[in-house]
């Protein structure tokens, strides 16, 4: 069942738990122009189609955060579902999204597909869907081609699993590097300020001021 919110009558969101990953797919729409898109779809595309056919919004874009398979395992079969562009991550995953299938069979998820993205991502990029225009960050660590999104407006941002609520993304799979992940929730997110709420790849989402004062893997205690 898809959890929807809204953030000050801007945007609307829902959040479709997809694969046994429980991985957050999230879809985003415009409240004005009801254009919406579609972040980091890794699986269960019937579900993710009845989601959007619930909302009412029409899908024109598939944004990825990062290259995991429980991230982009059902962006291919979305995108040709659709007929939508696929926009990122950072073409430092592309080695990722080159072995989709490699990967989708270690973890016996079938019929997904490798692909390439119609725009890799860059950080000082803009993503924009209907009114609503996100502000790109390129946040390696878990993988070295995540991104976030943020729209400074708002006080929103979609973090994958750069961030998340108690925790920080996991960093022994090849390409992370915990340090590097830290830097980048340091220097780049922490400073965007505490009042920034987030939809992270799984569980629930924070700001990042509760992030910044109890998250053991940002205080010390970990």
């Amino acid at each position: 069942m898809a959890h929807q919110t809204e953030t000050k009558a801007k945007a609307g969101a829902a959040i479709i738990p997809v694969t046994p990953f429980q991985q957050n797919c999230t879809l985003l729409w415009c409240e004005v122009t009801r254009k919406a898109v579609v972040i980091d779809p890794g699986g269960d595309v019937p579900q993710i189609l009845a989601a959007i056919q619930q909302a009412k919004v029409a899908v024109e874009q598939i944004w990825l955060t990062h290259g995991h398979i429980d991230h982009v395992g059902g962006a291919a079969e979305l995108r040709d579902a659709l007929k939508i562009l696929i926009r990122g991550p950072h073409r430092d995953d592309k080695y990722l999204l080159d072995n989709v299938e490699m990967s989708g069979r270690s973890f016996g998820m079938t019929g997904v597909r490798n692909f390439a993205p119609d725009h890799w991502l860059d950080e000082g990029e803009q993503a924009r869907i209907g009114e609503l225009s996100f502000d790109i960050f390129h946040c390696p660590g878990h993988s070295p081609g995540s991104v976030v999104f943020f729209h400074s407006e708002m006080r929103f941002a979609h973090v994958g699993d750069v961030l998340f609520n108690g925790s920080v993304g996991r960093t022994d799979l090849p390409g992370g590097s915990h340090a590097t992940l830290i830097k980048s929730i340091t220097e780049k997110l922490l400073p965007l300020g505490d009042d920034v709420s987030f939809i992270c790849g799984h569980g629930p989402g924070s700001t990042f001021g509760q992030e910044r004062m109890t998250n053991p893997f940002l205080t010390g205690a970990m």
